[in-house]
């Protein structure tokens, strides 16, 4: 559905302005081009209320409630800004944070209730361009984005051509997806490598935390393997077994070593 808004509604930023008819998490302005801005945020009211205020503003937005709505979503799309919640239900969002700053050019702004210093380092260390708290000013949002695709603008001068030349493969990114339900690992593909209960019990703390090392000792807590020569063993056949495990394709489980520490899981993944 298009709407063209023209005017921001006279309401102070800490209302949360909801218009009860728009029905769609996307809302597009007349006087922007399609998929500038992306927000995930699962709270819906809190979601719909800065889409409907930045529609006014003239911007064209997209809200998604999850990590794995969000991945599917710049799989389609191109977006210049993503405004991000700390607190996901499938994913932290520092470490999508993390893969939006390695992946794509995409600018980050970080919309959480978390205010002290240390979740703003963290956050800033693992990509943010802004950190604002909750609960936001609207029109300080608002400006932000503002002053960010104004830089984005003189950036990305004489790009335009390289990017028409880009294929939507070369911009697809799919996340692994781990069933809980099927205990099985699917690939971005789609392909389902059915797992064993030790293996699926490494893939769920291993996706617990994408991307960042998990130490030996908590794998072998984890896995009920005792802390000795024979366990430190039993635990490397296991990662050993699974890398050779893949789908109808070439996708092996992408578990990465650390020498001396542990096991990571290399790519996106998302609990279905």
């Amino acid at each position: 559905m298009s709407r063209k808004l023209s005017t921001i509604p006279e309401t102070s930023p800490g209302n949360g302005y909801i218009d009860e008819s728009v029905t769609t998490k996307t809302i597009r302005a007349a006087a922007m081009p399609d998929n500038q801005i992306i927000i995930v945020e699962d709270d819906q009211d809190f979601r719909e209320s800065i889409i409907e205020y930045l529609a006014l503003a003239g911007f064209d937005v997209t809200g998604v409630a999850s990590a794995l709505e969000f991945y599917q979503k710049i799989a389609q799309n191109r977006f210049l800004i993503v405004i991000l919640d700390i607190s996901l239900p499938d994913q932290d969002g520092l470490v999508l944070a993390e893969y939006v700053r390695k992946n794509t050019d995409m600018r980050i702004i970080m919309l959480t209730a978390q205010s002290s210093q240390k979740s703003k380092i963290i956050a800033y260390e693992s990509g943010a361009d802004l950190y604002l708290t909750k609960p936001v000013d609207f029109p300080e949002l608002s400006a932000s984005i503002t002053s960010i695709l104004g830089r984005l603008g003189n950036s990305h001068a004489g790009e335009h051509e390289v990017e028409n030349n880009e294929t939507a493969a070369d911009r697809e990114i799919k996340p692994w997806e781990l069933s809980r339900k099927e205990w099985a690992l699917f690939t971005p593909e789609g392909e389902k490598i059915i797992l064993t209960p030790k293996e699926f019990d490494l893939v769920e703390k291993l996706a617990s935390c994408p991307r960042k090392v998990v130490e030996r000792e908590v794998l072998l807590q984890t896995l009920d393997y005792e802390n000795t020569a024979s366990g430190n063993r039993s635990l490397d056949a296991l990662v050993h077994r699974m890398r050779r495990k893949k789908g109808n394709g070439d996708n092996h489980i992408p578990i990465k070593t650390s020498h001396g520490a542990g096991y990571s899981f290399s790519a996106p993944i998302v609990f279905i």
